[in-house]
């Protein structure tokens, strides 16, 4: 084992940051481009249990003075590490597309996400509120603050590599919090250069740590020590629930964000061109591995066959190809295990029944990657499994509802409940939708996928447990709240 605080992305391995140090290992896992097997993006150091525990006590002793800082000075961090994202924009946005296998426009625009978010944070340090209040009692006064958790662990997930680990760390710096940060092992690029760029806008050691390595093996120790005081954890419905149980038993807070079966209602009087165009993009781009993707289109009998027909014709002039060639609309899937699934699950779609009408087809390009051709299934039912498990690839179904009111039925026949839309110019069914759906987040005539960054995030049922994240409602998860009384007389 050894230290250097003078990590760059290089041939060297890269080492996983503890107490402001970069601490390599015995252990590395090869970063590798899923739009292309032959180019490794590098060697990154697995992290092990005794580093995470050194991490959790390098924490708790950052702890105090962090939380004792002005939030000016938390501010002022968090706007450098947004302004250092947004002028990297190019770069890392290539690093991301190279590493997950989204296409560079999306890629580069996921980066410019993160370093806005970090720099609406760095705003929200400044506005942390509290409340006086009249006690029932003669002379007496009563303040309610919010005051940082502590030590708080953050297990995020592959899709949104930079997005993601920003929208959980940037709350968590601006509140006062030490951050652990465990990122998928798929894609550990992203959120080492996040760490160095956070140790370059001049958060002190202990107060940040990276650790890559195994879920297994890290989400153990941190959902396990007493010394973590929170986990918000984005990922399968099965881990989340894992990490839940585990969590509760030394009373951490948890905030889970886990899986999506997202209805897109599509209703007869609705803009064919809207339709198809919120479809194709919900369903299919970023490879369908969005937990807000579209995976279920529920079509109403009049408009049936001409949707079909038009998301068809869509489909065939969605080019799928490297993520980093001009024109490419829709990446690889991100790893073999990742799309052996997905045509597992193509082949349990055929055997149920349903109709495969275009693509799921496993194609070559002039680099080996994982590409797949976006896959559309008809004549479903809602019982089927490719209608009520997470695909998580891109591939969707439809399903037949004879009006509205039998199209809301089936939007809400889920366990899930994280995004719900609607295509339709009727002002009344829209905002009937907008209530009754039994989602976090509706749309109207938009993707279910693609929210903004200063609004609360989050769903209902299997989908999300504990508070939302993003935006000002991030409050709700990493503080804790105090009322003091005071006797004035």
């Amino acid at each position: 084992m050894h230290s250097s605080n003078d990590q760059t992305a290089s041939s060297r391995p890269l080492a996983n940051l503890i107490d402001g140090e970069w601490v390599s290992s015995g252990e590395l896992f090869q970063n590798i481009n899923p739009s292309d097997l032959s180019d490794k993006i590098g060697d990154y150091a697995l992290a092990d249990a005794d580093q995470a525990h050194q991490a959790i006590a390098a924490a708790n002793r950052a702890f105090p003075a962090w939380a004792s800082t002005t939030p000016q000075q938390r501010a002022d961090i968090l706007d450098a590490a947004g302004t250092t994202i947004l002028a990297r924009k190019e770069e890392l946005g290539r690093l991301l597309a190279r590493e997950e296998g989204k296409t560079l426009p999306e890629a580069i625009g996921e980066v410019v996400r993160a370093g806005q978010i970090f720099k609406f944070f760095a705003g929200e340090a400044l506005r942390i509120a509290g409340e006086k209040l009249a006690s029932v009692r003669p002379d007496v006064e009563i303040e309610i603050r919010r005051e940082p958790v502590g030590v708080i662990g953050l297990i995020t997930p592959w899709n949104f590599p930079i997005a993601i680990p920003a929208w959980k760390i940037a709350p968590a710096l601006a509140y006062g919090n030490c951050v652990i940060l465990k990122p998928a092992e798929l894609v550990p690029g992203c959120a080492w250069e996040l760490a160095r760029i956070l140790v370059d806008a001049g958060l002190p050691p202990g107060v940040f740590s990276l650790l890559m390595g195994h879920g297994r093996v890290l989400g153990e120790v941190l959902t396990s020590s007493p010394g973590v005081h929170a986990i918000s954890f984005t990922g399968s419905v099965a881990t989340g629930r894992r990490v839940a149980a585990k969590a509760v038993e030394t009373g951490k807070k948890i905030q889970l964000e886990m899986g999506g079966k997202n209805p897109l209602v599509v209703l007869d009087d609705a803009d064919l061109k809207i339709a198809v165009e919120a479809a194709a993009n919900g369903a299919f781009f970023s490879t369908g591995q969005r937990c807000t993707a579209s995976s279920r289109l529920i079509v109403t009998e009049g408009i049936h066959d001409r949707f079909v027909a038009a998301l068809v014709e869509r489909m065939k002039g969605l080019t799928v190809d490297h993520a980093l060639k001009p024109g490419t609309a829709i990446g690889p899937v991100v790893s073999q295990e990742q799309l052996d699934q997905d045509l597992r699950y193509l082949r349990i779609g055929q055997e149920e029944g349903a109709r495969l009408v275009t693509g799921g087809e496993r194609l070559s390009r002039e680099t080996e990657g994982y590409f797949l051709s976006p896959a559309l299934f008809t004549e479903t039912t809602a019982s089927m499994r490719i209608n009520r498990e997470e695909i998580f690839g891109p591939v969707a179904s439809v399903i037949r509802a004879k009006d509205y009111d039998e199209a809301l039925a089936l939007a809400n026949d889920t366990e899930f409940g994280l995004a719900a839309g609607i295509c339709t110019t009727s002002l009344k069914l829209a905002s009937h939708f907008k209530r009754h759906a039994q989602a976090g987040m509706v749309m109207v005539n938009l993707p279910t996928a693609g929210v903004d960054y200063h609004v609360p995030f989050g769903g209902r049922k299997a989908s999300s447990y504990g508070p939302r994240e993003q935006g000002r409602h991030a409050v709700e998860f990493y503080t804790t709240i105090k009322t003091a009384y005071q006797f004035s007389g």
